[in-house]
């Protein structure tokens, strides 16, 4: 293994266990969506990544 894939950490889950999901299946504690959630463990690195670039803009549009 090279220095930098020891290096490398998978994506943990975003879950802070407020685990409820408003009116548009938005979870309101990690602003996933109810198929995120569901397929979270089968996501590549890459893909949950993508998802975490989305959730402040997720959480931000809550209080608009």
């Amino acid at each position: 293994m090279t220095e930098l894939a020891a290096n490398l950490q998978p994506i943990e889950s975003p879950c802070v266990s407020i685990c409820r999901l408003d009116e548009n299946e938005v979870c309101v504690g990690c602003f996933r969506t109810a198929r995120e959630i569901g397929e979270w463990l089968s996501y590549s690195d890459e893909k949950r990544s993508e998802i975490m670039e989305r959730l402040p803009a997720r959480a931000g549009s809550r209080f608009d």
